[in-house]
């Protein structure tokens, strides 16, 4: 018999994991214009960063993970410096733009394999099991779902609230009115480039804490990450919270389906793959965002 509640809790673990991948996705889809694929690299690096400091140099986990948040921010910016912004101000186009963050993550990825070896590694944290029937859980999906919550209540007071995040929304609406208004533009698209590596890196170190860490970390993720900022809009920061719980709920629901089935649950990946397909041919401007409009 399927515990509908456990479902329910996965559900909201995985959506959290989501929120975290993909709400940086969708920040600099909504500054740049374009489809970012070295995010996935972006999230394997930050469990890289943190397991360097939390394994290697023996650090606390709370400076660990903040230390990933921090220094995948700097990796974001700087790869929008020195890469994307280049290349915008050169006349690149959506398509030339989306092939060089191809490029840039497959040079990321094999970094942080010379570095770290291309193996499975451990954080070797142990967490304790709670189990409150009908509900089992561990501290670090706990952890996942508080993170995920606190993230969305800053990232919307600092959006809604403070000159930058107000800034950053206008940019995002129309960077050339934005401009025009006297914002800075450049480094209101450099901050957000900064808030989506952070923001990558530490859920990377989260999904690494626990499961495992592998090169291909960000790449179990980044398809999923992609459904959700299409199915709450592109470059929408509050349609990517929101999608990101639907697509959490949407395959978990989907495992219950596919072992009904007798089918493997690797086919989860399916799912978003799916609703991914049906979003771009029906309306693919996403559930939450009108079409020629901004969040």
């Amino acid at each position: 018999m399927v515990n509908l509640a456990q479902v329910l809790f996965e559900s909201l673990v995985s959506g959290s994991l989501y929120l975290l991948a993909s709400v940086g996705l969708s920040i600099t889809y909504g500054l740049s214009k374009f489809p970012n694929f070295a995010h996935a690299e972006f999230i394997t690096f930050g469990a890289y960063i943190a397991y360097f400091f939390l394994v290697q140099i023996k650090a606390p986990a709370f400076i660990s993970f903040a230390l990933a948040f921090l220094v995948s921010g700097i990796l974001g910016a700087l790869s929008y410096v020195l890469l994307f912004a280049p290349l915008s101000k050169r006349g690149s186009s959506t398509i030339q733009l989306m092939i060089a963050s191809i490029g840039l993550g497959l040079i990321l990825r094999h970094t942080c394999m010379e570095i770290w070896g291309g193996g499975i590694l451990s954080f070797k944290i142990f967490f304790p099991i709670y189990r409150w029937p009908p509900i089992s859980t561990s501290l670090i999906w706990l952890l996942i779902v508080l993170d995920a919550a606190i993230t969305a209540v800053i990232l919307h007071l600092f959006l809604k609230k403070s000159r930058l995040g107000k800034a950053m929304r206008a940019t995002s609406d129309n960077p050339n009115l934005a401009m025009a208004s006297g914002i800075n533009v450049e480094l209101i698209t450099v901050l957000g480039w900064f808030l989506s590596g952070a923001l990558a890196g530490l859920g990377g170190a989260f999904l690494a804490a626990g499961t495992a860490l592998v090169p291909l970390l960000g790449w179990k993720v980044l398809l999923s990450a992609f459904a959700v900022t299409i199915l709450g809009g592109t470059g929408s920061f509050y349609g990517s919270i929101i999608a990101s719980y639907i697509i959490g709920a949407a395959e978990n629901l989907g495992i219950v389906g596919l072992v009904a089935l007798n089918l493997s649950a690797d086919y989860r990946t399916a799912i978003s793959f799916i609703i991914l397909i049906v979003l771009l041919i029906f309306r693919p401007q996403g559930l939450f965002k009108q079409a020629g409009r901004g969040d």
